[in-house]
């Protein structure tokens, strides 16, 4: 099926070209026994049909060669099916590689000059062949071939033009989704360290006088989530300097990363009771382990001290995500506008077609939710 559906190569297409030029000279010579034998007729035959042959290497040149040569053969033979024929193939790819007025003015080029000496030739064919139809019959039918032939050759380029205009956008707009989607990585990445960092560098700047094991510890902490998000960072950014290369090989975020963040989250003050029930697919386990991320981020930075219950579970072909803490409700701070955070995961969760919910529970804390099919 895919070798139907894709475009034979060029030589292949010169190739048929080339024969049905020779059927068409072979089938005009033939069909007039006392001519066959004339040189000049025959040479002007051949000749007329050589630029069926080229047609695909110069469309132009083919087609205005065509005009000059189709009268002479139709003063000396008659032969009006050749003639037109000859026409209606040497437009067709003038029209489809060339622009609207080009190939406008080809047509008309064709439809007068054809239609002319269709006329002279059929009102003198009798002293050739006997029982011609009407004249005014003869160059309608033509005209009408000739100018199918001409649209199906428009239509073609019209389609390729508006299938490369389509190519172009998803390109686009492939572009443009994969720099959102690094935006909203870099600020994953940049939110949850910084948050970490600040607690820790606040934890030390307390204890480091009168505790200085557990300040030098907290300033450990500090350098360890800044190393991790530099070498996060730099992948990302070497992704927008260069898109479509491979920058370095840091690898994507797993669920086996989850743990990890819980323990850090935990330095941070904020305690968190984690589960992962079922098999996540290995195409959203990124998302999911940066909407866990955002969410406990939030918490850390809105209501540490607090507890926190994250949990991840897949069950009736349904992926869901719960990030549920004891805080206080409230996610933005007095006088401040709100973050990306929360836009973020759910731009993540209707990436796959699902739901996101989040927000203050009744009483005390904060909920987000987010659920999709898995395919």
């Amino acid at each position: 099926m895919n070798l139907l559906a894709r475009r034979p190569p060029a030589w292949l297409l010169i190739l048929a070209d080339t024969v049905v030029a020779v059927l068409l000279a072979l089938a005009s010579t033939a069909s007039v026994p006392e001519l066959a034998a004339n040189t000049v007729t025959t040479a002007l035959c051949w000749l007329l049909a050589v630029p069926v042959a080229v047609r695909r290497l110069w469309p132009e040149p083919a087609f205005y060669s065509a005009l000059l040569i189709g009268p002479a053969v139709l003063a000396l033979q008659g032969n009006y099916l050749m003639a037109t024929a000859v026409v209606a193939l040497v437009i067709y790819p003038v029209a489809t590689g060339r622009p609207v007025w080009r190939s406008a003015v080809a047509l008309v080029s064709g439809l007068l000059v054809n239609g002319c000496s269709l006329l002279v030739s059929t009102l003198g064919a009798p002293r050739y062949v006997n029982g011609w139809p009407d004249p005014v019959f003869i160059v309608g039918m033509a005209w009408l071939v000739v100018a199918a032939s001409w649209s199906l050759g428009t239509a073609a380029r019209t389609r390729r033009e508006f299938a490369a205009r389509e190519v172009r956008r998803q390109a686009e707009q492939a572009v443009a989704d994969e720099r959102l989607r690094i935006a909203r990585e870099l600020h994953d990445v940049v939110a949850h360290s910084v948050s970490m960092m600040t607690v820790k560098a606040g934890v030390a700047a307390k204890v480091l006088d009168k505790h200085p094991e557990e300040g030098r510890k907290a300033l450990r902490a500090i350098e360890e989530i800044g190393r991790g998000s530099l070498a996060e960072m730099r992948h990302f950014l070497g992704v927008l300097r260069a898109p479509g290369s491979a920058p370095d090989s840091t690898p994507l975020p797993r669920l086996a990363d989850l743990p990890s963040l819980a323990h850090r989250a935990a330095e941070a003050g904020v305690r968190v009771d984690l589960s992962v029930d079922g098999p996540v697919p290995d195409s959203m386990a990124p998302a999911v382990y940066r909407i866990v991320q955002e969410a406990i981020t939030n918490v850390v930075k809105h209501a540490a001290p607090a507890d926190c219950q994250a949990s991840v579970s897949v069950a009736d072909g349904r992926l869901r995500i719960s990030v549920v803490d004891d805080g206080p409700g409230q996610r933005v701070l007095p006088g401040r506008p709100g973050g990306h955070g929360l836009a973020g995961m759910r731009e993540r969760a209707l990436l796959y077609g699902g739901t996101f919910e989040a927000g203050p529970l009744p009483g005390r804390g904060f909920g987000v939710r987010a659920s999709w099919e898995i395919p």
